[in-house]
């Protein structure tokens, strides 16, 4: 049967992950989650996550939530899973009714339509009816690749088709009123098409299930986008375009990018930005942020660099501050003038994204030029400015975070000088926000050839001091490398302690490091200075983040090695494809992928955050 809306929403509610799965799985936390050993096949070193809605192992790729847990450790069935859940929480197991009995049927029919429809959509795209279509996407830089993993399709030229291309499978004209694909005649007449002449983009759930479509005219007709209507599948406030896909690369160490549209999102899947996601032609909403922060803390908001992105970015803060949290936050980015990112990436390439991205500021930044912009330098300007500063620090219901939000207020308060705006929007410059200097420690200089590769080193020495169970498997890379004397000694000393069998973890390094005279040398790997470690360097990093990262910089300074280690891991997965050489491999492939598409591992702003 199919349980009530909101059912399953309280059982989640109800039941902390964390000690559901802790009863089978000795669990340890790892910056705002946990980690383990994997319950479901033999390891020894963790790579088991669980996360605030899911866990995931990177080794076998299981995965799921609290139900789909128990369904897999204890081989029970959904209902039985539920029920043991529900009796644990406190819930009374709903009883089914007719009426629900039939809601349930309908639901699945309404898939079944919606999936009907969208290969009928794909079909036509490459058919000669499609031919226009097909020539606007290609035109457009989409691959035949890209074009299938999204199911782009075209309707037909004119209304009707839909109901003749589906009439063999004898779908109830009824259901395709309530797919949201017909739409009822005023006049007595039959339904007609809402969709026509346009170029379909499928909507899809969480799970990859189609629930609507979003339809992109030919031609200059108005409106150029049309979405599907509310139904008992969809939800536009709720749904972000290609979250299903997005969920899946972020797991993998992508950053979520929230940008506006629909080819800006697929435009950065192709260029290997695989966390991007869109709202679906509206602003931000509540409950579209909180599916953001299912799947980043930190989410990027990247918004076009005119006013009306301003006025977007400000309205998307002012949304957030209330919902933020010491965990939750957001981090927003300006495109360049009359740029979106699916022209940027078309016309500069991936790297000029990445460069953008490195740009995003921290709320606290960005939200300060925001109200700072065009305040004068009179005394009764200044004072107003502080006020709005001081409200938009008590939005935040946290007054732990609420007080270090205006203390960071206070601070470009004091450093900044207010000058005229240049133009109407929030976002001055190149790099977006830049109307009022921001503070002297957002400002670093790009490393010349030297430093950078001592920079390198030191973030290939900062990922194995967080993550020492790495060192086996690069520590014969890592003793080739030529490194500054500071490094080697570093290097020599972690190689020494890796080859004694100890421990590998990261307390035990450090125990290690500090007994032999290292400590300041390894405080200063891990230092934010002279530039912030990438996220691959973080403690909670995952293991194919901390591992791809490793790599990358690896590759940074000797690509002729790297090649040689995939095609050594390559040959060893050939002849032993177990899920270690398999790991190794994808980590490999993952960071000579980013190497070959141009990542140097600088930006502007210091190292790139390698996913």
């Amino acid at each position: 049967m199919r349980l009530p809306d909101g059912f399953l929403d309280e059982l989640r509610a109800r039941t902390p992950l964390a000690a559901v799965i802790g009863r089978r799985v000795k669990l340890a936390r790892s910056g705002r989650q946990s980690k383990g050993c994997c319950p479901f096949h033999n390891e020894k070193s963790p790579s088991f996550y669980v996360y605030e809605d899911g866990f995931h192992c990177f080794g076998c790729g299981a995965h799921g939530d609290a139900v789909g847990f128990v369904m897999q450790s204890q081989g029970l069935g959904f209902m039985d899973a539920v029920e043991m859940l529900a009796g644990e929480a406190g819930l009374e197991m709903p009883r089914p009714s007719l009426a629900a009995v039939e809601e349930e049927r309908r639901r699945v029919d309404l898939h079944g339509v919606l999936a009907a429809a969208a290969q009928l959509y794909q079909r036509r795209l490459f058919t000669q009816d499609g031919a226009l279509a097909l020539a606007y996407l290609r035109d457009r830089g989409l691959t035949d690749a890209t074009i299938e993993k999204f199911g782009l399709g075209w309707t037909g030229p004119v209304r009707g088709q839909l109901a003749s291309g589906l009439a063999s499978q004898e779908i109830d004209t009824g259901l395709l009123v309530e797919a949201g694909l017909l739409r009822e005649s005023d006049d007595g007449r039959p339904p007609y098409d809402l969709f026509f002449n346009r170029v379909m983009f499928p909507i899809r759930d969480r799970r990859g299930r189609v629930i609507s479509f979003g339809g992109r005219i030919l031609g200059d007709g108005q409106p150029k986008y049309v979405n599907g209507p509310e139904t008992a599948l969809f939800s536009k406030r709720r749904t972000l375009f290609a979250l299903d896909l997005a969920r899946e690369n972020t797991r993998n160490g992508c950053d979520v990018v929230v940008v506006e549209g629909y080819m800006d999102v697929i435009a950065l899947h192709q260029a290997g930005f695989g966390g991007a996601v869109a709202p679906l032609g509206t602003a931000l909403t509540e409950e579209q942020l909180d599916e953001l922060w299912r799947l980043s803390p930190v989410p990027i908001l990247c918004f076009d660099g005119d006013a009306a992105g301003a006025r977007a970015a400000l309205k998307a803060v002012e949304l957030a501050l209330p919902k933020l949290t010491a965990e939750q936050s957001l981090r927003l980015v300006a495109l360049p003038a009359n740029e979106d990112p699916d022209t940027l990436v078309r016309r500069s390439g991936s790297r000029a994204f990445q460069q953008v991205l490195g740009e995003a500021r921290p709320i606290s930044t960005a939200l300060f030029s925001m109200i700072a912009e065009g305040v004068g330098p009179s005394p009764e300007q200044r004072a107003s400015l502080r006020t709005k500063l001081k409200a938009a620090a008590d939005l935040i219901p946290d007054r732990s975070l609420s007080s270090e939000m205006f203390q960071a207020f206070l601070l470009q308060f004091k450093e900044s000088r207010p000058q005229p705006a240049r133009n109407p929007s929030a976002f001055g410059g190149r790099s977006g926000f830049r109307s009022v200097k921001p503070p002297p420690a957002f400002h670093r200089p790009t490393p010349g050839a030297h430093t950078a590769s001592v920079e390198r080193a030191r973030m290939l020495l900062a990922i194995l001091l967080r993550h020492p169970y790495l060192l086996h498997d690069v520590e014969e890379a890592f003793g080739l490398l030529e490194l500054s004397p500071d490094h080697q000694k570093l290097r020599d000393s972690i190689l020494q302690w890796g080859a004694a069998g100890s421990t590998l973890d990261t307390e035990a390094l450090i125990t290690h490091l500090t007994q032999t005279g290292l400590a300041a040398q390894a405080a200063q790997a891990l230092s934010a200075v002279p530039t912030p470690l990438p996220a691959c360097a973080s403690a909670d990093a995952m293991p194919a983040e901390a591992e791809s990262g490793w790599w990358h910089f690896f590759g940074l300074m000797n690509p002729d090695r790297l090649e040689d280690e995939v095609a050594n891991a390559s040959r060893a997965f050939e002849t032993m494809p177990d899920e270690m050489a398999q790991r190794r491999l994808i980590a490999l492939c993952a960071a000579r992928d980013a190497l070959r598409r141009g990542r140097t591992g600088w930006d502007d702003n210091g190292p790139e955050d390698h996913a």
